[in-house]
């Protein structure tokens, strides 16, 4: 396999079967490891499947810098990545640049233009301001009352179930095995207290020279288990699925109040709530009608768009919105990346880039002490933990 390094034989056990495990797995690979990938359910089907494919950090001017920096990383790793995929599945993840408009109102509880202009000059990121007029002639569908815009033009997209599906034939022929259905229960060690083995519900064991904890929104259940304090817990996110022309909306559309994210096939995603009701699995009415009502009131031009389905998932929540990336203190041979929230596609690369690499041997060539597993990340209540 080109770009595949011959296995050296160090065993990593990946736990978790979402686009951070598998892709993490994956670049284990090329680099010569035995990655085995345990998944308590299905692969890829939670929080990874669920989401929308933005690919740019959700309001990245309320966090420290250094979140910018490991995002702004990880994009820069996106068109090789899907080529890599595509080269190694066959299989195409619709990869596209649709730019990102955030519509401003008089009426909005947060004005993010002064400090995402700020922002997006201090790294470099393409933006135009738009008046109300200009922001109705970039989507047709935006009310009238919009006071303004900023467009990000060059930020792009994915489909996730198709990225998944890439990740997973890739995994398949490069001969990564994944266990589905092998919930990890715990970790054993060996006399000198390195991390030796899985454990797995069903009472076995597995043998293995590392562990990566990349479990998703149950990665602090799991953590509590082995003896970690790791707070990652999830947070739903609701969606509906609309069907419209194609190109009835050109752009992707972020308010506070909702998402639009247009497929090029004529499929808008409208998403997504935060709910902080542990794994309270289902979609509700109220919530489904709040995001409704919210796209109607931003697009009114929407509102014959046909609703075609809905569903949700629960985004690995922390308390400050970042990952938990690295080695855990007290456990050699443990790693975690985990705890992506909102941005774990876009980070996804990045993730796997920085972990798989650190897990081999090789140091991260950035600064990622904010990111470390034994951080004190106290609650931000516009990045964090909803109040509910």
């Amino acid at each position: 396999m080109t770009g595949f390094k011959q296995a050296d034989g160090k065993r990593v056990a990946v736990v978790g079967g979402g686009i951070i495990g598998c892709l993490t797995a994956l670049y284990l690979k090329r680099l010569g490891a035995v990655p085995t990938i345990f998944e308590k359910g299905a692969s890829g089907r939670e929080s990874s499947w669920a989401g929308a494919g933005i690919l740019c950090p959700i309001h990245p001017w309320l966090y420290p810098d250094s979140f910018t920096q490991l995002v702004d990383s990880s994009l820069s790793m996106f068109s090789a990545m899907n080529a890599m995929l595509e080269e190694l599945s066959g299989l195409k993840t619709e990869w596209c640049r649709s730019g990102l408009l955030i519509p401003m109102f008089a009426d909005d509880r947060i004005h993010h233009g002064e400090d995402a202009l700020a922002w997006s000059k201090r790294f470099g990121w393409k933006v135009e301001e738009l008046d109300s007029n200009q922001c109705c002639e970039h989507e047709p569908t935006m009310s009238k009352q919009v006071g303004g815009a900023l467009l990000w033009p060059e930020v792009g997209q994915v489909r996730n179930p198709r990225l998944l599906a890439a990740v997973r034939k890739a995994l398949e022929n490069t001969h990564v095995q994944i266990r589905e259905h092998a919930e990890v229960i715990g970790v054993g060690k060996n006399r000198q207290g390195d991390v030796s083995s899985v454990k797995i519900a069903d009472g076995g064991s597995v043998d293995v020279d590392a562990v990566l904890l990349a479990a998703g929104s149950w990665s602090g259940d799991l953590a509590r288990q082995i003896g970690l304090e790791l707070p990652v817990e999830p947070v739903k996110g609701q969606i509906v699925l609309l069907k419209d022309e194609p190109g009835r909306v050109k752009h992707i559309i972020k308010h506070d109040d909702v998402y639009l994210v247009p497929r090029i096939d004529g499929h808008i995603l409208v998403g997504a709530s935060m709910e902080r009701v542990g794994f309270k699995a289902g979609t509700t009415e109220p919530v489904v009608n709040k995001l409704l009502d919210a796209t109607y009131r931003i697009t009114p031009g929407l509102k014959d768009a046909r609703i075609v389905e809905q569903w949700m998932g629960f985004r690995p929540g922390s308390p400050d919105g970042m990952p938990y990336l690295g080695p855990v203190e007290g456990h050699p041979g443990l790693w975690v990346a985990t705890g992506h929230y909102r941005n774990g596609v876009a980070l996804a690369p990045g993730t796997a880039d920085i972990m798989s690499r650190w897990i081999m041997g090789e140091a991260p060539s950035m600064d990622l002490s904010d990111f470390r597993v034994d951080r004190r990340a106290s609650n931000s209540e516009l990045v964090g933990f909803p109040n509910t």
